[in-house]
C-alpha cells in the first residue's frame, strides 16, 4: 500500500490500469456519463498518510467519486478521507466509501431492465422491475450509518489480517426505498421458513471463489426498518454504491447490506456458506473479544453495531489559537438503540462535561454533538469524547480485540496545542 503513490511502482502501475479500466468500462450508469472526468484526476499524486503501520494511502478519483483513499482497486475498496465527516451529518455521495469482496463487479447497468427476484420458501415467488417497486410498494426513508465491520481495522494490536481500514470505512446517509417486508409479505412466507438469503449482481473472478451471500434471521429480516433501498440522500446509488438498489439494515453492520441486490430467497434452514460461516464470525462472548492466541472459542455471526463517537471538527496535531472559545463537534452512533448523550474531555479522560447534542434524525443515523473550551498558550490537550446509548451501553476505554479485527469501539483521543 505504501508504494501507490509512486509512478514507477508495480504496485502504483496495477492500480492506475484497474482504474482506467473501471473508467472505460463504466460509460453509462442509470442514464449518467461516467467519462466526464480526465486521467489526471485519476492520477495517485497525492495520498493521506494514516497514523498506523504501512498507513499510507493514494488518493483516487473514481467515477462518481471525488477523491478518496484507495484501500485495494480489484475488488474495490474506498476509504473516506476523515475530514469530510466534518462537512456535515450526512456524508455525500460522492464521498461515501466503498468495500465489494468480489472483483467482478458490473461497470454498466440498466436500471429500467434491472430486475429482483424473489423466491425459495414462498408461496407465488416475484420478478420485480425498479420502477415497480417504485410504485407498487410504500416507499419510506430512513437515516442510517453503514459501518464496515471491519472499520478501524488498522489500529488493531496486535494487528490482524484484512484490510486495514482507518476510521473512514463508514458513512451516514438518508436511504429510500420499499420495505422488505413488503415484499416478502407479497410472496407470501412458506411454512418452516427460517432465514432470508441475498446475493448481488456482482460475481467472483475464480469458480471456486464463494459468491459473497448474506442471510438474516426471519425475524430480523421482517423487520420495521429493512429496506430496499434505490435513493441515497435524494439520488440515485452511485454505482459503487450498489446501482440500482441495495438492502439496507439500518443498526447491523454492511456485511449484511449487500449491494446490487438481484435475489432474495427466503429458505427453510440457517444458511452456513462461506460469507457466514467462517467468514464474519464473532466471539460468542458478551463483549465480543477474546485474547490474542486464545483458541476454540465459540462465534456467531456479527450483528449489530456497537456504540462510537468522534471528534471530526479538529485533526489529531492540530494547532488552536490560544485564549479563544474553541468550538468542538463530531458525531456519535449506535446499533439503532439511539443517543442519549455524549460527553467531553480535554483532559484525556480525568475530566467529562456533557455536550450538547444536534438535530436527532432518528435512532440509526449520526448524532451530531458539539462542545466548547478555551485553551491556554502552551498547553497541550488531549481531546476525547465518549458516547452512551438508549440503553446504558457506551464506548470502552481500552480497545477490545479479536481475530477478526472487528467491532472497534474504543474512545479515540485528539492531541491538540494552543499558541
Amino acid at each position: 500500500m505504501g508504494e501507490y503513490d509512486r509512478r514507477g511502482s508495480v504496485a502504483g502501475r496495477q492500480q492506475l490500469n484497474s482504474r482506467r479500466h473501471f473508467m472505460r468500462m463504466a460509460a453509462t450508469v442509470g442514464g449518467f456519463s461516467l467519462l466526464g472526468r480526465t486521467a489526471a484526476a485519476i492520477t495517485p499524486e497525492r495520498a493521506i498518510d494514516l497514523p498506523m503501520v504501512n498507513g499510507k494511502r493514494a488518493l483516487a478519483a473514481y467515477p462518481q467519486k471525488r477523491e478518496l483513499m484507495v484501500m485495494t482497486s480489484r475488488p474495490v475498496q474506498l476509504e473516506t478521507p476523515f475530514s469530510v465527516f466534518g462537512e456535515g451529518v450526512f456524508t455525500p455521495n460522492d464521498a461515501f466509501f466503498v468495500r465489494w469482496h468480489l472483483a467482478q463487479v458490473p461497470t454498466r447497468i440498466d436500471g429500467a431492465a434491472f430486475h429482483i427476484n424473489v423466491r425459495g420458501a414462498v408461496k407465488a415467488p416475484l420478478t420485480l422491475s425498479v420502477p415497480e417497486l417504485k410504485t407498487k410498494f410504500e416507499s419510506v426513508e430512513i437515516a442510517a450509518v453503514c459501518q464496515c465491520a471491519g472499520n478501524s481495522r488498522g489500529f488493531f494490536d496486535p494487528r490482524v489480517p484484512g484490510g486495514q481500514w482507518g476510521n473512514g470505512a463508514m458513512g451516514n446517509a438518508l436511504w429510500k426505498g420499499v420495505r422488505l417486508k413488503d415484499l416478502l409479505n407479497e410472496a407470501g412466507i412458506g411454512a418452516g421458513a427460517v432465514q432470508v438469503r441475498f446475493n448481488g449482481a456482482d460475481a467472483p473472478v475464480l469458480p471456486g471463489t464463494p459468491d459473497f451471500v448474506k442471510a438474516l434471521d426471519i425475524d430480523v429480516a421482517l423487520g420495521e426498518d429493512v429496506i430496499v433501498a434505490y435513493s441515497m440522500n435524494g439520488a440515485e446509488l452511485p454505482l459503487l454504491n450498489g446501482f440500482p438498489v441495495r438492502l439496507v439494515v439500518p443498526g447491523w453492520y454492511a456485511t449484511y447490506w449487500v449491494k446490487m441486490l438481484d435475489d432474495i430467497e427466503v429458505v427453510a434452514a440457517c444458511d452456513e456458506s462461506f460469507w457466514m460461516k467462517p467468514a464474519y464470525r464473532i466471539p460468542d462472548v458478551e463483549c465480543a473479544c477474546i485474547e490474542p492466541g486464545q483458541q476454540n472459542v465459540p462465534t456467531v455471526p456479527i450483528n449489530r453495531m456497537d456504540v462510537r463517537s468522534f471528534i471530526t471538527s479538529v485533526a489529531d496535531g492540530a494547532t488552536l489559537p490560544a485564549g479563544q472559545p474553541q468550538d468542538v463537534s463530531g458525531v456519535a452512533f449506535d446499533g439503532g438503540f439511539g443517543i442519549r448523550r455524549v460527553l467531553f474531555s480535554t483532559d484525556g479522560g480525568k475530566h467529562w462535561a456533557e455536550t450538547t447534542l444536534g438535530k436527532d434524525h432518528g435512532k440509526y443515523g449520526f448524532r451530531e454533538w458539539h462542545a466548547r473550551f478555551r485553551p491556554a498558550a502552551g498547553e497541550r490537550y488531549t481531546l476525547q469524547s465518549l458516547a452512551v446509548n438508549s440503553i446504558g451501553q457506551s464506548q470502552r476505554f481500552s480497545p477490545r480485540w479479536n481475530p477478526a479485527g472487528y467491532m472497534r469501539n474504543v474512545v479515540e483521543a485528539v492531541r491538540v496545542s494552543a499558541t
